[in-house]
């Protein structure tokens, strides 16, 4: 089916809809399957559809916080994505609390859907119960990487988030020092710190990570409160900051404002702040904080069309695929 939808013009989530029941698609999208049929005289596998017929509809899709904006935008792609290949998607958030991520999981492996689209806790998860789930329900991991479980990962290459800052800061300007939590909850940060210090070592220059206490997702608390005592105590050692994420980044900048330090590029600033996620809100903080971006869409089209083909596959892969989409850096006024 993916050779004829490949020759034929037409994505297979939607010839895929048209050998389920061809009245589903619209008219001119049916003859021009028709036409395609009789030119490349194509026959579809009937037992191969017939396993397929035999799953729901439904679709799981598992975040670990959908009040973080950035899950709550992915979340969004996906799910219209899905209701546009004539899937039923259900939302569900594990709130951080990994023993809530596997009670969702339990709940759809007894709902049997067709596949799940999951963004673990990472290393909070209960991974044995994520590996079981995955051998027992079609699964596409995204976000957050969990070696060797689910049929494939999607996601983004943290270390192109921070090179591609580091290598901005370092030539624009004193080299960053990096603003983290100590136990971070976003399941992306321990990666982000390492690619740091690596990307400072092969520039040759002087790392100094800045930890933060604080636990949980509140993030933007954590960094107003780790930055005052930051500011406070006078730690930074450059009067640049790299922070591990756009949230964290904008509770340091609420405490900058509070301890009168200006950020900004250029003469009358004590400091330059950037970030990494493009956050929804990034560019409206004062000042505009530069970022390396996501790319929602592409991370999002590649998760729903990988587990589109998964669920065509019959549930399973030869072998297990990674997606890695690097970011992009967005220079606002911050640095």
């Amino acid at each position: 089916m993916e050779e004829f939808a490949a020759v034929s013009g037409i994505s297979r989530p939607t010839v895929s809809k048209y050998f389920h029941d061809p009245d589903s698609v619209r008219a001119s999208t049916r003859a021009r399957i028709e036409e395609a049929l009789e030119r490349y005289d194509y026959r579809p596998n009937v037992y191969a559809m017939n396993q397929n017929r035999r799953l729901t509809k439904n679709v799981g899709i598992v975040v670990p916080y959908l009040a973080d904006p950035f899950f709550a935008e992915i979340a969004r792609n996906l799910e219209q994505r899905c209701i546009d290949a004539g899937y039923r998607p259900t939302l569900y958030s594990s709130h951080g609390i990994p023993d809530q991520e596997v009670e969702i999981l339990d709940g759809l492996r007894s709902l049997k859907p067709a596949g799940v689209l999951l963004a673990p806790l990472g290393r909070a998860s209960h991974k044995k119960e994520i590996e079981r789930f995955c051998k027992a329900v079609p699964t596409v991991i995204f976000d957050s990487n969990i070696e060797g479980m689910g049929a494939a990962f999607i996601g983004s290459d943290n270390a192109s988030f921070v090179d591609q800052t580091v290598d901005y800061l370092s030539r624009s300007g004193d080299a960053p020092c990096f603003f983290e939590m100590r136990h971070p909850a976003n399941p992306n940060a321990n990666k982000r710190r390492i690619a740091y210090l690596n990307r400072m070592e092969a520039l040759g220059l002087t790392p100094h990570v800045i930890s933060v206490p604080g636990e949980g997702w509140a993030f933007e608390e954590i960094g107003r409160q780790g930055g005052l005592q930051v500011l406070k105590r006078d730690q930074l050692t450059s009067d640049t900051v790299l922070c591990s994420n756009d949230r964290l980044a904008i509770g340091f900048l609420s405490a900058c404002y509070e301890r009168n330090v200006r950020v900004g590029i250029g003469e009358g600033f004590d400091l330059r702040v950037a970030s990494m996620d493009d956050h929804p809100f990034a560019r409206f903080t004062c000042p505009p904080l530069t970022t390396a971006a996501h790319d929602y869409e592409a991370v999002s089209n590649r998760s729903v069309e990988t587990l589109f083909e998964l669920i065509e596959a019959g549930g399973k892969f030869g072998t297990r695929n990674e997606t890695l989409y690097p970011a992009r850096l967005i220079l606002r006024a911050s640095a």
